[in-house]
């Protein structure tokens, strides 16, 4: 009598702790804020009233990193299904594990590949039979991915430093560290440009810019007019993969020029250095923009190897667009094959720059 009482409470038990079930409905795939975490229905079938919390886990699917755990406050549920969202479940106590990760309530999550899971806790069921965790695999992209937009698909350029310009993703504020990571290769054969990105070494790649511009460096590959080529971008947020563009390909004209150089290309300076280098023989031709009213600016050349400067000048410069011819013959201090940096001063104290290798010609 008594096995079989106990028996009888031990069902009872655990039919109470079944008695709440859970559905999560989350978006496949597209923009998702956070916020839209807790779109969560909620059916209970106990005649008494229930108190309830919910525990997430978000996890990044590639890495198999977490990214956020949240858990709800405690809500009261009566018999009966309900659609419950954020507000109803404030405040939520996160924690967070990614540094991209917007941490306001209606920030957006950033793009990648993402399981959450779900626990459902009754407080105060003793029965040990809590609902299980339930997990949903989703995605988040961008509405617009990155968008290349010179040079155009398919064409023949005449020179041979081409800039490469595309468009940023949409929209810009699912980003918290938005750079990019630009690929140029060679198209092999029968290849299409998509096997070229993905299986050849590439020609030109360039990590972390937050330009939406890569200047060719004077002073890289030459490229080849008998060559066809392929190009595209990859936007990250931090390091996460966040979309790419398409593939487009180029081929360069033939037109006479000797050493694979256009005389009339001028590489432009930058506030920020990244890892563009290029080669300087005689002189170096340099494009400046100046938004000041500067009439005159100083410029450096400084040895990486020593960190000293080893030859200051001055340039005249109009308002605008400038293209700088800096002569390198007989500057003394400036050893072939040792790289340096030429440093522009401004007015409002802005250093542009760029790195070069010197390459004495003769």
């Amino acid at each position: 009598m008594k096995r079989s009482l106990f028996l009888l409470m031990m069902l009872c038990c655990f039919r109470a702790g079944a008695q709440v079930s859970m559905t999560v409905q989350l978006p496949p795939a597209g923009v998702v804020l956070k916020a839209q975490l807790w779109n969560i229905a909620l059916v209970s079938a106990s005649n008494a009233t229930v108190n309830i919390r919910i525990t997430m886990r978000l996890t990044d699917v590639r890495t198999n990193q977490p990214v956020l755990t949240g858990i709800t406050r405690t809500v009261v549920m009566n018999k009966g299904a309900r659609q419950f969202q954020t507000a109803d479940f404030m405040p939520v106590q996160y924690e967070y594990f990614s540094p991209v990760t917007d941490r306001s309530v209606n920030g957006f999550l950033a793009a990648g590949n993402y399981l959450a899971c779900y626990s459902l806790v009754v407080e105060g069921d003793k029965s040990g039979f809590q609902p299980g965790e339930e997990c949903v695999p989703f995605t988040v992209e961008p509405v617009s991915p990155p968008l290349l937009n010179s040079p155009a698909n398919q064409s023949e350029l005449v020179t041979f430093l081409p800039q490469f310009t595309w468009l940023p993703p949409a929209p810009l504020n699912m980003f918290s560290d938005l750079n990019y990571e630009m690929i140029l290769t060679e198209v092999h054969g029968n290849q299409s440009a998509e096997e070229a990105i993905q299986q050849n070494i590439p020609v030109l790649r360039v990590p972390r810019l937050k330009n939406i511009f890569v200047n060719y460096p004077s002073g890289g590959v030459q490229l080849d007019t008998a060559h066809t080529y392929a190009w595209s971008v990859i936007a990250r947020n931090g390091n996460l993969f966040a979309a790419q563009t398409e593939v487009w390909t180029f081929r360069v004209k033939n037109n006479g020029q000797n050493n694979g150089m256009n005389v009339n290309a001028y590489v432009q300076l930058r506030k920020e250095l990244d890892g563009s280098v290029m080669h300087g023989g005689r002189q170096l031709q340099l494009g400046y923009n100046n938004e000041t009213a500067d009439s005159t600016v100083t410029y450096e050349l400084i040895s990486l190897s020593s960190n000293n400067a080893v030859y200051t000048g001055t340039l005249a410069v109009k308002r605008g667009s400038n293209q700088l011819d800096i002569s390198l013959e007989k500057r003394r201090g400036l050893q072939p094959g040792q790289m340096y940096l030429f440093r522009l001063l401004n007015s409002r104290q802005e250093y542009w720059q760029m790195k070069f290798i010197y390459t004495k010609e003769d």
